[in-house]
C-alpha cells in the first residue's frame, strides 16, 4: 500500500514538472513570435523613419535657405498634433509610464512623431532621432498587444519589445537596445522576463535595417590607453565631469521647457518664436554645425577635433528647439555634447583627444539616462571592446555622481546609488 502511494505521488510530481516545463516551452515560442513580429514591423518603420531623416538631412544641406522655414515647421508640428486631438507633450515619459500602468500609447502617435521629427531635421532644429524611436516603437508594441488582446502585463513587455526594435534598427545597437529598453524604465530593477523577447525584437529589427541598407552607427579609435593606474584616473576624472554636465544638459533640457511654457502659453507662438531663436543663433555664429543632429561634428570630435565651445552652444541649441516644441530626442545630442567635451577636457587631463571623446559620448550618455549596463554595451557596439575597463570605469563614476537627475522625469529610481536602500522616487 505504502509503495503503490508512492508510486501514485511520484507520477503526480512528474507530471507536474512536465507540465510546468510544457508551460515554459509554449510561452518561449509565443514570446518568440510576438517578439518576432514586433521586430519585423519595428524594424521597417525604423528602417524608413532612419532613410526619411537621413533624406530630410542631405535636402537641408544642400539648401541651406530651409533653415528659414524652421518658424513655420514648428507651426506645422503643433498643428498636427492638435489636429489628431494628442497632447503636445505626449512624448517619451507618457510611454515610460505606460509600461508601469494602463495608460495607453495612442496610435496617432506613430506618424505624428514620425513626421514632426522628419519636419524638425529638415528645417534645422537640433534634435536626435531616439525620442522618436522610442514613441514609434512604443506604439507599434502597444498597438500589436491590442491586436492579440494580451493582457496589461503581456502589453507592457510587447512596448519594451517596439522600443528595442526601432532604437536597434536606427542605431544598429541590437544588444544595447534590449537593455535600454528594459533599463530605463525603474533604475535598480530591470524587467529580466522582456529579455528574451526583447533581444528577438532587436535583432529582427537589426537583420531587416541592415537588409534595407540602413548604415549602423560605428566608430574607429586610432588610440586606446592600457588600463593603468594613470589612465583610470584619467578616465576617473573626465568621467567625473561629465556627470557634472549631464546635471548641467538634464537641468538645461527641464528649466528651458518649463519657462518657455511659462511665458509663452500657445503652443504655435513658442514653436515660432523657438525657431525664430534657434535662426538668429545660426546666423550670429556664422555656422550651421549645430543644427540638426551634428553626426558630422560627433564623427571629427572622435577623430580628435573639436572647438572647446561645442559642447555647451550645442545644449543651447537643443533646450530651445525641444523645449519650443519640435520633435525628435536628445540622444544623439548627447552624443554630441559629450564627444565635443570629452575631446577637449580629456586632451588637458593627458587622455589622446580621440579616446577623450568617447569616453565623454559614453559617460555622459549613461549619466542622462541613468542607464550603465545598456551604456557599457553601447561602448563595445559603437567602438569595440579594446577599451571595454576604462569604458565600465567611466560608466559607473558617471552613473553615481550624476545623482538623481535624468531627462525622462517618469524614469523611476528604485534604489539609491549611495546604499542598498529601495527610495522609490523619479528622476529630477
Amino acid at each position: 500500500m505504502i509503495v503503490e502511494e508512492a508510486c501514485v505521488m511520484e507520477r503526480k510530481t512528474y507530471m507536474e514538472k512536465l507540465r510546468s516545463a510544457e508551460r515554459y516551452v509554449v510561452a518561449f515560442v509565443r514570446w518568440g513570435l510576438l517578439a518576432a513580429l514586433t521586430g519585423l514591423v519595428g524594424g521597417g518603420v525604423g528602417t524608413l523613419f532612419h532613410k526619411a531623416v537621413e533624406y530630410a538631412t542631405a535636402v537641408r544641406i544642400a539648401h541651406s535657405w530651409i533653415l528659414y522655414l524652421l518658424p513655420v515647421g514648428g507651426l506645422v508640428i503643433v498643428g498636427l498634433y492638435h489636429l489628431f486631438k494628442t497632447p503636445e507633450n505626449f512624448g517619451t515619459n507618457q510611454i515610460l509610464d505606460a509600461i508601469r500602468s494602463e495608460k495607453k500609447v495612442p496610435l496617432a502617435l506613430a506618424p505624428l512623431i514620425f513626421i514632426s521629427t522628419v519636419i524638425t531635421h529638415l528645417c534645422g532644429g537640433s534634435a536626435g532621432r531616439e525620442g522618436a524611436a522610442l514613441q514609434l516603437g512604443g506604439t507599434i508594441g502597444s498597438q500589436i498587444g491590442g491586436l492579440f488582446r494580451l493582457d496589461e502585463k503581456d502589453q507592457h513587455i510587447l512596448i519594451m519589445c517596439g522600443m528595442s526594435a526601432v532604437f536597434a534598427a536606427l542605431f544598429g545597437t541590437p544588444l544595447t537596445a534590449t537593455f535600454f529598453a528594459m533599463e530605463v524604465i525603474s533604475i535598480g530593477v530591470i524587467y529580466y522576463a522582456g529579455l528574451v523577447p526583447c533581444i528577438i525584437s532587436s535583432l529582427t529589427a537589426y537583420g531587416v535595417s541592415v537588409f534595407f541598407g540602413a548604415e549602423p552607427v560605428r566608430f574607429s579609435l586610432t588610440h586606446v590607453p592600457s588600463p593603468t593606474i594613470g589612465s583610470i584616473f584619467q578616465v576617473i576624472g573626465l568621467s567625473a565631469l561629465c556627470a557634472l554636465l549631464s546635471i548641467v544638459f538634464c537641468l538645461a533640457m527641464h528649466k528651458t521647457h518649463h519657462y518657455l511654457q511659462k511665458w509663452i502659453p500657445n503652443g504655435y507662438l513658442r514653436a515660432f518664436c523657438g525657431g525664430a531663436a534657434i535662426i538668429l543663433l545660426t546666423l550670429l555664429l556664422g555656422t550651421n554645425a549645430y543644427n540638426g543632429a551634428g553626426m558630422d561634428v560627433i564623427t571629427a570630435a572622435i577623430g580628435g577635433s573639436a572647438r572647446p565651445e561645442a559642447f555647451a552652444l550645442k545644449i543651447l541649441f537643443t533646450a530651445v528647439t525641444i523645449g519650443a516644441g519640435f520633435k525628435g530626442g536628445e540622444i544623439v545630442p548627447t552624443f554630441f555634447i559629450g564627444s565635443t567635451f570629452g575631446c577637449v577636457a580629456g586632451s588637458l587631463l593627458g587622455l589622446d583627444p580621440g579616446f577623450a571623446a568617447a569616453v565623454g559620448l559614453i559617460a555622459l550618455f549613461c549619466g542622462v539616462v541613468n542607464s550603465p549596463i545598456a551604456s557599457i554595451i553601447l561602448s563595445i557596439e559603437l567602438f569595440g571592446a579594446q577599451g571595454l575597463i576604462l569604458f565600465a570605469i567611466a560608466c559607473g563614476v558617471s552613473f553615481m555622481l550624476s545623482g538623481y537627475y535624468g531627462l525622462y522625469s517618469s524614469q523611476k529610481i528604485m534604489y539609491s546609488k549611495l546604499r542598498a536602500e529601495y527610495i522609490n522616487i523619479h528622476a529630477k
